[in-house]
């Protein structure tokens, strides 16, 4: 007997997966790639388990989901029921390679208020066709029985029945199974943390959703110039190398002339006007002096370079434009 364990990498799904494994049930692991999360941390709890581990790139998935999450965003930019749906999918489709019996998850029911409710566990059982496949051992006593446990693949008996928002019940079964080594349950995923939510809905309303946009909202401060146009400043010398990386042909880089300051991306609908600002934005976060004027040269793929002579832009001005507050 095999289960597929679907890790995160964090507390709940290294304890599910040891507690299947201590009814002498061999367990594998499988964790997903995107542009907003890696699979580093669970990659490392299935080296401390002991088991095999895959990875699977769910990118396009995501991407298309983030245009209109069927079941609405949490409270960032992360579609997380969808998701979760998608994950148990995928995962199912790897059970008849490794050959495994079923799929065993972390979840808790009411650790997170919208994706783990009972509404929510239900949605994605459903949707995903595989819930009679799903497990849940920390929380498997308050919901229904699975086929795992009404086929005696697993004993209930020793399922558990956590429920809640309390870490405690998590943490004092850690210390009984001797797991020592776990990260903090947030921060696995940038679809959750505010300031990147808030460019990539800024981008959502107004822009293409590909993986070049979405490396570029991982750089530098944004700002939003005009309807269809917006620039990204570099904050140091590798965001600096990353912009020009990203650099489409269509794009605008700029630069101070004789400072020190940053390289700025300007992309979408560029008049002079624009490019103006956005030259003056480039100026403020340069080492120019504020009180005078500096040179700004800007140029696009294989076109002439052009200068620009531009007074630092205010800051209650910077304000008003910025898309996100990575100061």
């Amino acid at each position: 007997m095999k289960a597929l364990s679907l890790l995160s990498g964090g507390l709940d799904s290294i304890l599910a997966t040891k507690i299947i494994q201590n009814q002498g049930i061999e367990v594998e692991g499988v964790s997903f790639t995107s542009p907003f999360f890696t699979a580093d941390r669970a990659m490392e709890a299935a080296d401390s388990l002991g088991i095999l581990f895959h990875t699977e790139d769910i990118a396009n998935e995501i991407l298309s989901l983030l245009k209109s999450p069927p079941h609405g965003f949490g409270k960032g930019a992360n579609p997380c029921i969808d998701c979760h749906i998608v994950m148990v999918k995928r995962a199912a489709t790897l059970m008849p390679k490794i050959k495994a019996s079923f799929l065993i998850t972390g979840e808790v029911l009411g650790e997170r208020p919208k994706s783990q409710s009972r509404w929510a566990l239900g949605v994605v059982e459903e949707e995903s066709g595989w819930g009679n496949y799903l497990l849940r051992p920390l929380t498997a006593k308050n919901l229904a029985p699975t086929l795992p446990e009404t086929k005696g693949w697993v004993n209930r008996e020793k399922l558990l029945g956590i429920k809640g928002r309390s870490r405690r019940p998590q943490l004092k079964l850690a210390s009984e199974l001797g797991i020592k080594k776990f990260p903090t349950p947030a921060g696995g995923c940038l679809l959750t943390d505010p300031i990147f939510s808030q460019k990539l809905k800024d981008l959502l309303l107004r822009g293409k959703i590909n993986r070049n946009e979405i490396e570029l909202l991982r750089v530098g401060r944004h700002f939003r110039l005009g309807k269809n146009s917006r620039l990204i400043v570099g904050r140091n010398e590798k965001e600096n190398k990353s912009l020009l990386e990203l650099t489409t042909p269509d794009d605008f880089r700029l630069q101070v002339v004789s400072f020190q300051g940053p390289i700025s991306l300007l992309r979408g609908e560029i008049d002079d006007n624009t490019l103006l600002k956005a030259a003056s934005i480039t100026c403020r976060y340069s080492d120019a002096p504020r009180d005078g004027a500096t040179v700004v040269c800007y140029r696009a793929s294989g076109k002439e370079k052009k200068c620009l002579q531009v007074l630092p832009l205010e800051d209650e001005e910077l304000g008003l434009l910025r898309t996100g507050r990575n100061v």
